[in-house]
């Protein structure tokens, strides 16, 4: 019996792991597949309830870090998740996307040696990914997970030709697709016959989802500012237009403590 451990801790990786979940299930005569969650969204409007909309399990192991600046956060996830390795010695770890839990969680599995010569086997979902930014702390993830790992999913042919370039094996690159995309289907049913838009009173086809929670575009006052005197503009410009922001905690906190209310 094999063992996978699947390391979340945000809202993309919940969605791109529900898919590998439901998938090694099929499987589970021969492979135990845990999850768990590092808590770096821990709001329950930011993880329970996606955890219940994509019927996945409640994870098995919880580490509880919490919102904290990235250098504190990484460190106490790779503290917590070194603990866990030690207990449950994984056969494979599968991290995913660009946020701090993957990168803390890389790092481990590369200090962490069941004996001298070999370290915990690491995967990267959505590898090769670059916005050539470094200014970015997504990019940097992304770089440090990727030089970790010993396997590459990769999401697009611009991956693979990113990963060659920086000199990774041809053998250890895979292009699998997205995740999130097979999150989509699954639940294309059960899209098409939710009542949201009647319970919000939005216009079928006349409206704009918002989404807003970047450190360089919400913890900026001027760059912060600009984007809400777009949404009024947009707003002036067609008032039959619905604008639906669910607005991410980061952004609300924010918005009050720049005094942009």
């Amino acid at each position: 019996m094999k063992k996978i451990l699947s390391v979340v801790g945000a809202r993309p990786n919940f969605m791109k792991m529900a898919p590998i979940h439901k998938e090694l299930l099929k499987h589970r005569k021969k492979i135990v597949h845990k999850i768990i969650h590092t808590g770096q969204h821990y709001d329950k409007k930011m993880s329970d309830v996606f955890f219940k909309e994509l019927e996945l399990p409640k994870p098995h192991i919880y580490l509880g870090v919490g919102s904290k600046s990235h250098s504190e956060q990484t460190a106490e996830i790779m503290v917590e998740f070194e603990k866990v390795l030690q207990k449950e010695k994984p056969d494979l770890v599968l991290v995913y996307g660009d946020v701090n839990s993957t990168t803390a969680a890389a790092l481990v599995c590369a200090k962490t040696k069941y004996n001298p010569e070999k370290t915990i086997p690491l995967a990267h979902i959505e590898s090769g990914l670059r916005s050539f930014d470094r200014l970015m702390p997504e990019e940097i993830n992304r770089i440090v997970t990727d030089n970790l790992s010993g396997y590459h999913f990769v999401t697009e042919k611009s991956g693979i030709k990113n990963l060659k370039k920086e000199g990774f094996a041809s053998g250890n690159i895979f292009l699998c697709g997205n995740t999130m995309i097979d999150s989509l289907k699954f639940y294309l049913n059960k899209i098409k016959n939710s009542k949201i838009l009647n319970e919000l009173s939005i216009t079928p086809k006349n409206y704009v989802l918002i989404t807003l929670h970047r450190p360089s575009n919400v913890d900026d006052k001027n760059n912060l500012k600009k984007i809400l005197n777009i949404f009024k503009g947009i707003n002036k410009i067609n008032s039959d237009l619905d604008l639906v922001f669910p607005i991410h905690p980061r952004t609300r906190k924010m918005i009050d403590t720049l005094g942009l209310t």
